[in-house]
């Protein structure tokens, strides 16, 4: 009676099936915009996604039935038995065709089995729509056929799925293969590029900044805001006006100071508070800036970009790359390493400039010593012994400061002013401080008057593709760039030398350095504003970290040229404030935030900030004072120090956000004065950082002694009971331990306080009920 009944159902529902037919991806996006609710899908995050199947990523969002469908088709075909229901899918799942169908439609074997087991427990535990319950009844008394499921399979994988629908648009969104074209006013302007080619001291920024220099317009572009300041500096002081322009600060011409030290060619800056927020002030016609704030809609005459081989850069060498492609300068002048050549000329080809390539040699003879150290007493005025961890830095420098020396200490995590002050102390020739420790943060930045170079390791942490930490040698790169800081031009010491402490270590220093510079063959990208919101368009229910992931898995880029830079701090961030509501746009600008997402007072923090700002709440001086207990006092152990240093990257997040939400962070001034403040304490401990491990170490004893003192007690006694538990001691003990400030202890006493009140407020209500 019901034979061929599927085929009018189908011709009457033609309009519902249509589009899983023959998608059209706006009809299909509006539709499923209507039904918030039901549509959406689930992200699934490994540690190492498997970079060859975007598929991976995806799982399918359970597809709930209609409430308001009535089962008609078993009103007209009966009930269907579930032992044939199940015979009939297995055998359309097991039949080629389908998954030749189902690859067409952009669903690969993975997305294809997820989706039917999916759609087959869908199919047994839910009523079926009308449609297809008459069309498997149809099935099983042969008057259909198994492949007439196709249309009705593929309905549910796109709700199981709903980025098929969108797929071909996410796509070409994140199609990176052609970089060059996003920059059509860079492309209109005929460039002249210079590549000034040479090892650390060999005058290649020079000679780029003599040009910069006799420009009428410009804009040099660094890794670092030591080296922007620096330029900005030393512009100004030879007549060129020129602005800073970083992440955290903004700075006019006619706000330049400089500190000259007593050695002519040694220059150190003094960081001062200045800021560009007075309307009279106009823009110079030279800029100093770091990379990731250069200004693309800007004409310049001279553009430098500083340290080009960085464009290689896992995390920031996609900043290069935009440089390079897009900045509207007639003369285009990179300086760096020759490794880098290969590849701009190779970029060069693509945008259809030419190069010119000047290559220097170093202008200060480096010997590699035929013997290590061996032994701190052979430290001698003018060495830097590099160390690539704040352990050895700690125990080296005292270890040196025991027999005698006076020691400059240098690392990453220093605010700027304090570096340039141990930098200062180290230069003068008037000054008692002739041994500096450092990390491998004076390779770039600081200009410093050394003879010898130490490498107490070669052995350094790095970050692998996938975002990994890992210990591996230093790079050819970083044993040359850091080598050749030893021996500078015009210094006191014509001659440099490098060594290392380890006479294990020497033959593979000296392997090291006997190498040109690793070649460059890849450049960095990073996904934009832009196309993440595109990416939330077409996926409305995908998280920021999501739609991340989503776009590196899904963009094609030219590798032969490119890479994809690494997102995992940007998803971490991500993570962290999914829950807080904001606009996407926000949302992105704070996950750049540059923080190290490895102290946990610093993500606290941040969260804070975040979660103030979603609530339309200004983020001033006194809300920023409560947060990190200002005033802090001077340190007095090591633990102290790095809480300094943390409270300072705290600061620096406040002006790197006030910058990008003016009206949300508006005491730039005031935060920035502290900042400024909070420097001097921390150069203060740097200064005493001996007598800070000292009074590091008595505390540890103590606590080993009270540690040995409790074992006693429990030796004595067969069952320990809650008397020998030391009393009112804890807290002492976490002060001693440099596990928390005084502060943040007082602070704690505070909250509880807080607490108990309330608790106290809330029991008297209740009983008073």
């Amino acid at each position: 009676m019901y034979k061929g009944f599927s085929r009018i159902w189908t011709v009457y529902c033609i309009d519902k099936l249509q589009p899983c037919v023959t998608p059209f991806v706006t009809s299909v996006l509006n539709s499923q915009r209507g039904k918030v609710g039901s549509v959406g899908y689930v992200f699934k995050r490994t540690k190492r996604h498997d970079k060859g199947n975007p598929s991976a990523l995806f799982v399918p969002v359970p597809v709930k039935p209609n409430p308001d469908d009535i089962n008609i088709g078993e009103e007209f075909t009966g009930r269907l038995k579930k032992q044939d229901l199940l015979k009939i899918l297995n055998k359309f799942y097991q039949k080629p065709e389908v998954r030749v169908l189902a690859a067409e439609n952009g669903l690969d074997d993975q997305l294809l089995h997820q989706s039917f087991l999916s759609f087959r427990r869908h199919c047994l535990e839910h009523d079926l729509p009308p449609d297809l319950h008459i069309t498997i009844s149809d099935i099983l008394v042969g008057a259909g056929h198994v492949d007439d499921l196709f249309p009705y399979f593929l309905r549910h994988a796109r709700l199981a799925f709903p980025h098929l629908d969108c797929l071909d648009d996410l796509k070409k969104i994140s199609d990176l293969r052609t970089p060059a074209s996003w920059y059509p006013q860079a492309r209109n302007i005929n460039r002249k590029i210079i590549f000034h080619a040479g090892p650390t001291n060999s005058g290649k920024t020079y000679h780029a900044m003599e040009r910069f220099l006799t420009s009428k317009s410009g804009v040099y572009c660094g890794p670092l805001k030591l080296l922007a300041t620096e330029i900005y500096h030393k512009s100004n002081s030879k007549g060129t006006p020129c602005d800073l322009i970083t992440g955290e600060e903004r700075r006019h011409a006619s706000q330049y100071t400089m500190l000259v030290d007593n050695n002519e060619d040694t220059e150190i800056v003094k960081e001062e508070s200045y800021l560009i927020d007075e309307p009279e002030l106009t823009p110079s016609r030279h800029v100093a800036c770091t990379v990731e704030m250069t200004s693309l809609n800007e004409l310049y005459e001279v553009a430098i970009i500083d340290e080009i081989q960085m464009i290689g850069d896992r995390g920031r060498g996609w900043a290069w790359t935009r440089a390079v492609l897009g900045l509207q300068a007639e003369e285009l002048h990179l300086c760096g390493e020759s490794g880098a050549i290969n590849l701009i000329e190779e970029i060069c080809n693509t945008t259809g400039e030419e190069i010119e390539v000047r290559s220097y040699k170093r202008l200060t003879e480096l010997k590699v010593e035929d013997s290590a150290l061996g032994s701190l007493d052979k430290v001698r005025e003018g060495d830097c012994i590099v160390c690539f961890n704040k352990n050895d830095i700690y125990s080296v420098s005292r270890a040196i400061e025991q027999r005698g020396h006076e020691v400059a200490v240098i690392y990453g995590s220093l605010p700027p002013g304090t570096k340039l002050a141990q930098a200062n102390k180290f230069n003068d020739p008037e000054s008692s401080c002739k041994v500096m420790v450092a990390t491998d943060a004076i390779g770039l930045g600081i200009n410093l008057s050394i003879r010898r170079i130490i490498f107490y390791s070669l052995i350094k942490p790095v970050i692998n593709e996938d975002g990994d930490k890992e210990m591996d040698v230093i790079s050819i790169s970083q044993a040359l760039q850091i080598a050749g800081r030893a021996g500078r031009y015009g210094s006191a010491w014509e001659t440099g030398f490098v060594t290392t402490y380890k006479p294990e270590d020497l033959a593979t220093l000296k392997t090291l350095l006997s190498q040109p510079p690793d070649p460059i063959t890849q450049a960095g990208l990073h996904p934009t504003a832009e196309q993440m919101e595109l990416y939330a368009y077409h996926l409305p229910h995908a998280t920021l970290s999501s739609l991340m992931d989503i776009f590196v898995h899904l963009c094609t880029v030219d590798d032969s040229l490119y890479f994809m830079c690494n997102t995992e701090g940007f998803k971490f961030l991500a993570e962290m404030i999914q829950h807080v509501p904001l606009p996407l746009r926000a949302r992105y600008v704070f996950c750049c935030a540059p923080i190290n997402n490895k102290l946990p007072f610093v993500c606290a923090t941040f969260l804070k900030m975040v979660r103030q700002y979603s609530r339309n709440e200004p983020i001033t001086r006194n809300w920023m004072c409560n947060v990190v207990d200002w005033p802090l006092p001077p340190p007095k152990t090591i633990m102290d120090l790095v809480h300094l240093e943390a409270v300072f990257d705290v600061l620096e997040l406040y002006l790197w956000l006030s910058y990008r939400f003016p009206d949300m962070f508006p005491d730039v001034k005031l935060v920035r004065e502290m900042e400024i403040g909070l420097d001097a304490i921390i150069q203060q401990g740097i200064f005493q950082i001996t007598r800070l491990l000292r009074n590091s170490e008595q505390v540890l004893r103590s606590d080993v002694d009270m540690s040995e003192m409790g074992k006693r007690k429990a030796g004595k006694l067969h069952a320990p009971s809650k008397d020998d538990e030391p009393k009112g001691k804890l807290s002492e003990m976490l002060v001693a331990k440099g596990l928390i400030t005084p502060q943040m202890l007082k602070k704690l006493q505070q909250e509880l306080s807080t607490e108990k009140n309330d608790r106290k407020t809330k029991g008297g209500r209740n009983r008073r009920k």
